[in-house]
């Protein structure tokens, strides 16, 4: 067991149901060091919409803790995976966010690989040398659906219950005939759990996203599901009408709570995340047929939330930096064929979020500092507005209690 095995179980033993965590938990380095160690590199992440990838030799790369990530097309369509370290003398071979490239070339001596990951060009190596065995080491990559999903564990967990639940949902939308409308990338400087705590819940909407309110519901009978799962009759009524319009909806989520989906109404007449309401892309994006649909929101821990619906869809990715910085990219997707200034304003599509974001990323800050504080004592939440925060700290807790008992069975 390792030192800081005792700290965490005394954390987690002496954890209130139904409260915020202890302050530990928000700015321990220690804690955070497990967050990346057993879950951010052993789960299943949300990394870019495949449209970002557009044709052979487009790439991007992210990092994730310690670890750097390449993306990119090959010749043959396929998009793979592969650590952004060459197999020289660990180099960065790609140093931009994003690019493209005929092949993949290390900047530092020039070691050249196909976009496959096959190392193709090494200089003066010697006649010993078998080029074969230096190919870039690969990272687990599924394109479920147009959504690029990467896993840095050399024995990832299952993905295909998580595929089969949201092929249903994400086939309509149309994803692989999407481009990339603008991404925002911004830094909030607080814990990725805070981050998270506040997108789980709309307590705060009212009070602090008047552009979002907009469009978005607080009325918990139409914007949200009872903790037992049970829904209104009004909910109800808009799943079956999104239903019967060959969408699928209702409220599907994993049995240990990592994933859901739910198909929601907007408030009555907004179509789209606007200052108007009214839809944002005059070309659609997908084949949903009503378009009062609402968004599909799609939750999977620890890395991504999304909104999609029937006009553009919306993809945000967490990737923690620090253990009080997270990074949030949110990009905005719509028809291929969809013309800027003919069939989309890009300020108007992108203002409601823009908007929330910077006002999220305040508040989270704030919060932040708050947790600082040495009177800080973990409070209670809301069963009734608050429920989605409930079920998130439930997860992350059950979750590191699970990854953390082999080392305590191993010490005992």
């Amino acid at each position: 067991m390792t030192a800081s095995s005792p700290f965490i179980h005394d954390l987690l033993a002496r954890r209130l149901p139904g409260h915020a965590l202890e302050q530990a938990f928000y700015t321990s380095p220690t804690v955070y060091d497990l967050d990346l160690e057993h879950l951010f590199y052993r789960e299943w992440l949300y990394a870019a919409p495949a449209c970002q990838l557009a044709k052979a030799g487009s790439y991007v790369t992210m990092r994730v803790g310690a670890y750097e990530v390449i993306i990119v097309r090959g010749r043959d369509g396929e998009i793979r995976a592969f650590h952004n370290s060459c197999r020289h003398r660990g180099s960065l071979i790609c140093k931009s966010k994003q690019g493209q490239v005929a092949k993949l070339v290390c900047p530092y001596h020039q070691w050249t690989y196909e976009l496959d990951g096959k190392l193709i060009w090494a200089n003066d190596m010697g006649a010993d040398f078998d080029a074969s065995r230096h190919g870039l080491r690969p990272v687990n990559l599924h394109n479920l659906e147009g959504l690029i999903y990467i896993c840095l564990s050399q024995t990832p967990p299952d993905f295909d219950a998580f595929a089969e639940l949201a092929r249903p949902y994400l086939a309509i939308h149309d994803l692989t005939d999407a481009k990339v409308a603008y991404t925002s990338t911004i830094v909030e400087k607080a814990n990725w759990k805070l981050v998270w705590e506040n997108n789980r819940e709309c307590y705060h909407c009212s009070s602090n996203h008047p552009a979002l309110c907009r469009s978005f519901p607080l009325d918990p009978d139409v914007a949200g599901v009872s903790p037992d799962g049970s829904v209104s009759a009004v909910l109800q009524a808009h799943f079956d009408r999104c239903e019967a319009s060959g969408a699928t909806s209702g409220f599907r989520i994993s049995d240990d709570g990592q994933y859901r989906f739910a198909r929601m109404p907007l408030q009555e007449k907004a179509l789209s995340y606007t200052m108007d309401g009214k839809a944002a892309v005059g070309r659609n994006l997908g084949r949903v047929r009503l378009p009062d649909a609402g968004t599909l929101l799609k939750f999977h821990y620890p890395s991504t939330w999304n909104h999609f619906l029937p006009d553009h869809s919306l993809t945000f990715r967490v990737t923690p930096i620090s253990p009080m910085e997270t990074e949030v990219t949110t990009t905005w997707l719509v028809h291929k064929d969809a013309v800027e200034g003919v069939d989309y304003d890009r300020n108007r599509l992108t203002e409601v979020w823009i908007a929330t974001n910077d006002e999220d990323r305040e508040i989270v800050e704030t919060n932040q500092r708050g947790i600082l504080s040495p009177a800080y004592i973990p409070g209670p939440y809301s069963p009734n507005q608050e429920s989605g925060v409930i079920q998130f700290v439930d997860w992350y807790a059950t979750w590191l209690e699970r990854s953390l008992a082999p080392m305590r069975q191993a010490a005992e």
